[in-house]
């Protein structure tokens, strides 16, 4: 834990009291086991990191709290910021989006996570009646299986090994199934898992002509991937989904922002509480992070801030 000073916020800033945040733990992980390319560093800053990767660094992208100090319009209000795990800090105001008055602050700490789903389904392309399989059950997973779920028509499956995300995917309304018995002949697959073993299954469930949206980042480790089999008789389309860019569609009319803002939007929904695995103290974060991390069954870990 370091203490930072804070100035008074000027014109066009705000100050921020954090109230509630979120550990990524895929690409947290990857960063606290020193695993970020160096081609990719500059890349992987997260809005408004200090240090530099390897180490010493700060990070992480989630943060709901409230405006301390700043415009008198802004003072009080609920907001959301991509910003490292830290109790108070001072951002320009374009950097915050105000949480919609029907989703509580506890929940809204998803909304980097609602946004890659978002992202997701847009390069995925899902149309009504699609029949879809999501590989790896994780907190984006199940967002985006949530989403897919939601327009008219679709079939989706949620694949997992872990037999314990069925729970979660039956809170949320999507049929689950371990990889054993995975659907086949899909329209559309999003792979999730973050593992070579999930990307075969996926691979597997895709019918022809069907497309294949890589969602999973696995740092510097390379990567198996079997193109061979099927793989060009049934003439699949590989794609990379990567929520630092708006897809090419929607970039001309959808900013950033208006993303966050729609994913914000759609946590209104209260069964999503159901992806919050657990929850610690900040002040106890640092005894307890690494361990976190490691907890497979970690799904999104909630920050407390007092």
């Amino acid at each position: 834990m370091r203490e930072a000073s804070l100035a008074p916020p000027s014109r066009g800033e705000a100050l921020v009291r954090s109230r509630f945040g979120a550990i990524s733990r895929g690409t947290e992980a990857l960063v606290a086991a020193g695993e970020v390319p160096e081609a990719e560093r500059a890349r992987m800053r997260a809005p408004f990191q200090e240090g530099d990767f390897p180490f010493p660094v700060k990070y992480g992208y989630s943060v709901a709290g409230h405006v301390e100090d700043g415009p008198e319009d802004w003072v009080g209000r609920a907001v959301f910021c991509l910003h490292p795990h830290q109790d108070r800090f001072t951002v320009p105001l374009e950097a915050l989006r105000v949480i919609p008055a029907d989703v509580p602050p506890a929940r809204a700490v998803l909304a980097a996570n609602m946004e890659t789903a978002l992202n997701i389904v847009w390069d995925a392309g899902i149309q009504p009646g699609d029949r879809i399989a999501i590989v790896g059950a994780g907190v984006v997973g199940l967002l985006t299986g949530y989403l897919a779920a939601a327009i008219p028509g679709t079939e989706v499956t949620l694949v997992d090994v872990d037999p314990a995300r069925a729970a979660c995917a039956s809170l949320i309304g999507v049929p689950f199934a371990p990889p054993a018995r995975a659907p086949a002949d899909c329209d559309t697959v999003i792979h999730a898992s973050g593992s070579p073993a999930g990307l075969s299954t996926a691979l597997a469930c895709a019918g022809f002509e069907a497309r294949v949206v890589e969602a999973s980042w696995y740092g510097d480790r390379d990567v198996p991937a079997p193109l061979g089999r099927s793989f060009h008789s049934q003439r699949l389309t590989l794609l990379s989904s990567q929520v630092g860019h708006v897809p090419p569609g929607r970039r001309a009319r959808w900013s950033h922002s208006r993303r966050l803002d729609l994913a914000l939007a759609l946590l209104a929904d209260a069964r999503l509480d159901a992806l919050i695995s657990g929850e610690t103290g900040f002040s106890d974060l640092p005894d307890a992070y690494l361990g976190i991390l490691r907890d497979r069954q970690t799904l999104c870990h909630r920050i407390a801030y007092t």
